[in-house]
């Protein structure tokens, strides 16, 4: 059993011994420390109450983690709006739509169901700084509790926010709600037990969209594993050609991810979720400026021509930028890493090669809803099929790979003559260490786990046996270190 403190929040195995995963101890602790620094952070007048959003996936954990957080909040004399079946980005503009002071998000994610875990979000419905999030972890270690008195007891609303989501969704304007409902698009959906099956299917009927529905009731017992791969994603790869679905829809358990089938069963790929919604949103810029005779800063602010995602995601995301004249960042993993870049660079669009869709026109998080309308949006446009719009994105493969250490200590000390190694090559020391050999489009990605002495080695080229190549050369590398 296990429990992860981390600076968005923390996440366990739900069960076990004291100390052994997540328990109720656990949860109520660090629900006392959120609301102590909530305070610090927003200070009110005497008398004016707090209020936080509590929103959950269907996970099996859900109702024992809600209630124990509501009734911790409600201790802390702090009101709660429970957004019950809700997905993360549902909860997290729930935030803003109630007026909320935060928002806790119970979910964990694409990890298996004995998982679960308590996400921490500000006033503006995003998740937590590492400095917040730092002063939480420790804040929850103190024992001194001083809880509300009977007459201080914060209450419970009851809300669903996921109408006004797709409300906002379908207003923005590179949205085309028309055009999709024209084109008549037929898709095989699997939510994985959990709220996808509920807002996903609501959204694809207010688009027109003819839906087929795999392990779509939010039971909590995943049909399979959670995180959206391809090799966890058959069922639903048959399902699209077995109904001739022009589209397969996968998201992970939160519905903050989101992977594509092709219409033939073959996976899009979920690096290529970003890069295709990137392609839609540029283009659609670049030729009104063109057509218009307006400025590229005209047509694009607030925002810029300009994407961001992590260090280990693909480099056909900067293609794509640089092939309508903008501008690529890079930023630490995480998806607080990735949201900071985006506002330093006014990113027009952003997100994570794990099918993390970041669209700031809506908010400032991942969200498969929008990534799903905007997708739709340029598949309607485009009038190819999904498998011939994915040919037209440059092509490359990323090797997963890491080297399992019996001593933290020799990490830092690979990375270092990895750095030596390859000194005349471009060096980010961002995130790790990532090397980019810009001559023939490849980089190696080095990270360093938080919680277990290994180096994860994230290896991208023009096919699979390239990148491999590149990763095994690393690897061979800190292997004459381990000796």
């Amino acid at each position: 059993m296990t429990l992860i403190k981390s600076i968005s929040g923390i996440r366990g195995t739900i069960g076990g011994a004291p100390g052994e995963g997540l328990s109720p101890i656990d949860i109520v602790k660090f629900t006392y420390a959120y609301c102590e620094k909530l305070r610090e952070r927003r200070p009110k007048p005497a008398g004016e109450r707090y209020k936080v959003v509590v929103g959950k996936d269907a996970r099996l954990s859900g109702e024992m983690v809600e209630q124990l957080v509501c009734g911790s909040l409600i201790a802390c004399g702090v009101d709660v709006v429970k957004a019950g079946f809700a997905s993360t980005p549902t909860t997290e503009m729930a935030v803003v739509f109630a007026q909320a002071d935060g928002g806790i998000i119970l979910t964990a994610s694409h990890n298996p169901k004995q998982w679960n875990a308590l996400k921490l979000l500000n006033e503006k419905g995003e998740f937590l700084n590492a400095e917040e999030g730092a002063a939480i972890l420790e804040c929850a270690e103190k024992e001194d509790f001083n809880f509300a008195d009977v007459d201080s007891l914060g209450v419970i609303e009851e809300r669903d926010f996921t109408d006004e989501h797709l409300d906002a969704v379908l207003a923005l304007d590179a949205v085309d709600v028309e055009a999709i409902r024209n084109a008549h698009f037929k898709v095989a959906l699997d939510a994985v037990n959990s709220v996808g099956g509920i807002i996903m299917p609501r959204l694809l009927e207010r688009l027109g969209v003819e839906c087929v529905m795999v392990n779509c009731e939010p039971t909590g017992q995943f049909a399979h594993n959670p995180e959206p791969l391809p090799a966890n994603l058959v069922e639903l790869c048959n399902a699209v050609v077995a109904n001739k679905a022009d589209l397969g829809i996968s998201v992970d358990p939160d519905v903050d991810r989101l992977a594509l089938i092709c219409e033939d069963g073959k996976p899009f790929g979920e690096e290529y979720t970003l890069v295709s919604v990137a392609d839609y949103l540029l283009g659609r810029a670049y030729n009104e400026a063109l057509n218009t005779g307006k400025s590229i800063e005209e047509v694009t602010a607030p925002y810029s021509l300009a994407t961001s995602s992590n260090l280990s995601s693909s480099r056909a995301l900067r293609d794509v930028t640089e092939k309508y004249s903008g501008e690529y960042f890079a930023a630490a993993v995480g998806e607080v890493n990735v949201t900071t870049k985006m506002k330093e660079c006014g990113a027009l669009i952003g997100g994570e090669g794990n099918g993390g869709v970041i669209y700031p026109a809506l908010h400032y998080g991942r969200d498969a809803m929008v990534g799903v309308a905007l997708f739709l949006t340029n598949l309607a446009y485009k009038k190819m099929k999904v498998s011939e719009l994915l040919a037209t994105y440059p092509r490359y493969v990323i090797a997963k790979n890491k080297i399992q250490l019996s001593d933290k200590a020799l990490i830092d000390k690979i990375l270092d003559e990895i750095k030596k190694v390859y000194a005349s090559e471009d060096i980010n020391t961002v995130d790790g260490v990532k090397i980019s050999f810009e001559s023939r489009k490849e980089w190696v990605h080095l990270r360093k786990s938080n919680t277990e002495p290994i180096i994860r080695i994230y290896a991208e080229a023009a096919d699979a046996q390239a990148a491999d190549a590149l990763a095994q050369q690393i690897i061979g590398i800190a292997e004459k270190i381990i000796g």
